[in-house]
């Protein structure tokens, strides 16, 4: 009795550690799936993101992408180990900020929040765990503990699709790297939560995902203008003269990033202001705002015993300190609670408008150790995969309460926190692999600025100003070495001419940021995620394909050095030392942006711009609404003329974005989409129009003239 006894309890935990997932459909293609125990505190959970459910139940209902019993998991000593299924000539994008590498099958990543290193190993600022298929689908765990993902590397006995046995000596096909059909996930817990995003392709996947986290942020009008981040010990007075020098140089400027010299104490931080460099501070952000500038300040969350708030906040704190400063348990209300009175009182009540929150990512050596414990319970490595989240959250909830948006930077972000309105920067320094990481982001939910560096010359310099243009964030960040737009004489006409640039783009720019929260679509993303892209299936082993040999999907040539900037622009920078370069063109007529000339279509092109240019292209029937160059981003009620322009010989239309460019109203319906249309006669002449304001919805939009780029 005994025995049968031990036999039906060894049975049923058998049957306990391979219970298949429970799937459950929670929106028109998205399915949450359920293995044990998940535990309360995940990824999702720390974010406290909503989904857009009224624009996901909008969606178009899809199959789940692939059978759901080909979905395996189960129980190996008390850790998670999930098995999701990969088909031949299927790629995998994303799983994180990565600087180096856009295609993910083949690799090994430990996704652990932590500063850059160098290699992409998952070590990362926002290790997020969320994949997308080039099959149009994307899969999150979402487990906010560090997570092993074997990418196409484990080979199962098994496996429902083996690779084919080869002799090393005798077949030069042979590979270290076998075929494997499988992406396999290790979650140091006894149960987890998956969902998984079917699209028709995979930026509807994507789409689906960024709406599921509540949408992608919008920031406010002013944080697409340029801003320009001062020497660390800068007084107030320095702080004018600095303002100042961009307007008479003509530079356009909007928000001006303080370093730690604000604060009385810095690495750990009292959160105060020096008195002796900032005497006022109300003053100076008055001075600031009558030009149309606005303050940024940078901190750290780390809490100085110095600090007025130390002693009150001691006992909501973890249990490791980090440059001997208490670190804040940000899950704990009471923590929570004492810093924002602090940035309330000292800050945010007098116009400060943003911050730059630093060190939230890593090193390990100065951040606390994994047991490291927290009063709100939270694990050290819990805490450590979403402290930047929590402080992104922290922040944005005093802005809110004011009904004002910020725009701010951030060391470390994760899943959930797309709609919070950060870019994600660090001190890191190739410019190469800045622009990889803007591809990836776009895979990830998050934003990434390739921000403008100390350079040697004043080509490099000139190389990274261009590219920034295109991005979330313009930021010069030279405040170690003090390089100001106009240090390098040689080029300063030109990066004048991309500074006017990106304020002319502003309208473009602002819409396309309101697509990403209204419908999810990245305003900066991969071109492979651009329909009629074929540049991702070149193989590079000789003459082999992808049906002979599967696996040469993961080592294809990477296209991770152009991408698409909004709906219709295709970006492809130069770097320090090129003049000319190679650019893939999607299927469609492309037109250079800055004549209006036919480049190609679907092939391979050399370009070959003057020194102050880089490559930049527009698809057929591509509208770009541009504004006049100015200093500063136009006011909340102040009206702006418009030059619309047309690219190619199609037929075109664009939804063009409009709400009082600072406040939270438009969550409440206070905006409006106003529709350009650009149509051919009889004649085939073109011709273009816009739909007339809405009464009752904000109107910022003067006079409307179209030019028509190519002739």
């Amino acid at each position: 009795m005994q025995k049968i006894l031990i036999i039906l309890l060894l049975l049923l935990c058998s049957q306990a550690k391979a219970q298949p997932i429970q799937w459950k459909e929670q929106y028109p293609g998205v399915w949450k799936g359920t293995f044990g125990q998940p535990e309360k505190y995940t990824l999702l959970s720390a974010a406290d993101s909503k989904p857009r459910a009224a624009t996901l139940e909008q969606l178009q209902s899809t199959d789940f992408p692939f059978p759901k019993m080909e979905v395996h998991a189960e129980l190996i000593d008390g850790k998670t180990y999930v098995r999701m299924p990969l088909t031949k000539n299927e790629q995998i994008y994303g799983l994180g900020l990565n600087f180096q590498t856009v295609h993910q099958r083949g690799k090994i990543l430990n996704l652990h929040v932590d500063h850059y290193g160098g290699k992409d190993n998952g070590r990362t600022h926002a290790p997020v765990p969320f994949y997308v298929s080039s099959k149009g689908y994307g899969v999150l765990v979402n487990s906010a503990q560090y997570l092993t993902y074997y990418v196409g590397t484990g080979v199962r006995k098994d496996a429902k699709e083996p690779a084919e046995p080869k002799d090393r000596n005798t077949d030069k096909s042979w590979n270290s790297r076998p075929y494997s059909d499988a992406v396999e996930i290790y979650i140091p817990a006894a149960g987890v939560e998956i969902y998984v995003f079917a699209g028709i392709n995979p930026l509807d996947a994507i789409k689906r995902y960024n709406l599921f986290c509540g949408g992608g942020t919008l920031p406010p009008r002013w944080g697409l203008g340029f801003t320009q981040r001062v020497q660390k010990l800068y007084t107030a007075q320095e702080v004018l003269n600095e303002a100042a020098q961009f307007e008479e140089h003509g530079f356009p400027l909007d928000f001006i990033g303080l370093e730690p010299g604000w604060q009385s104490r810095a690495y750990p931080c009292t959160f105060e202001w020096d008195k002796g460099r900032f005497p006022d501070p109300a003053a100076l952000i008055k001075k600031l705002a009558t030009k149309g500038i606005r303050l940024n300040l940078w901190t750290n969350p780390y809490i100085s015993p110095e600090a007025g708030i130390s002693k009150a906040i001691e006992p909501y704190t973890g249990s490791h300190t980090v440059w001997n400063g208490t670190v804040p348990d940000l899950n704990h209300p009471e923590a929570k609670k004492i810093l924002a009175k602090q940035f309330m009182d000292a800050q945010l009540n007098i116009g400060v408008s943003g911050y730059k929150m630093d060190e939230v990512d890593g090193y390990d050596y100065y951040l606390w150790p994994d047991m490291a414990k927290f009063p709100s319970g939270i694990s050290g490595i819990q805490m450590r995969q979403t402290y930047g989240v929590l402080a992104q959250k922290l922040t944005d909830s005093l802005y809110r309460n004011q009904n004002k948006r910020t725009y701010g930077l951030v060391r470390a972000s994760n899943a959930g926190a797309n709609n919070l309105p950060y870019v994600i920067y660090n001190d890191y320094y190739s410019h190469q692999d800045f622009i990889t990481a803007l591809v990836n982001s776009g895979f990830c939910g998050v934003l990434w600025t390739p921000e403008v560096r100390g350079s040697k010359t004043g080509q490099e310099w000139l190389r990274r100003f261009q590219s920034v243009v295109f991005s979330p964030m313009a930021m010069i960040n030279a405040w170690s070495s003090g390089t100001k737009p106009w240090s390098f004489p040689e080029v300063a006409d030109q990066v004048k001419y991309y500074a006017q640039l990106r304020m002319e783009l502003m309208p473009y720019l602002y819409s396309e940021f309101a697509k990403y929260h209204f419908d999810g679509t990245p305003p900066f993303r991969a071109m492979v995620l651009e329909e009629g892209f074929q540049g991702q299936a070149k193989a590079v082993a000789g003459n082999q394909d992808l049906e002979t040999n599967p696996y040469l999907e993961a080592v294809n040539r990477e296209v991770k050095d152009q991408y698409m900037c909004g709906e219709y622009i295709l970006v492809a920078p130069l770097f320090a030392g090129e003049s000319s370069r190679k650019v893939l063109l999607p299927k469609g007529n492309w037109y250079d942006f800055y004549t209006g000339k036919y480049v190609g279509n679907g092939e391979e092109i050399v370009a070959n711009p003057d020194m102050d240019r880089i490559p930049v292209y527009v698809k057929d029937g591509g509208i770009i609404p541009m504004m006049g160059s100015r200093l500063h981003t136009p006011l909340p009620n102040e009206k702006v003329d418009l030059t619309i322009r047309h690219y190619g010989e199609k037929e075109g239309n664009y939804q063009l974005y409009d709400d009082d460019g600072v406040s939270f109203d438009y969550e409440k319906g206070s905006y409006v989409w106003r529709r350009v249309l650009v149509k051919k006669d009889e004649k085939g002449s073109l011709s273009g129009e816009m739909s007339k304001p809405q009464p009752g919805k904000p109107n910022t939009f003067g006079r409307v003239q179209f030019e028509f780029m190519t002739k």
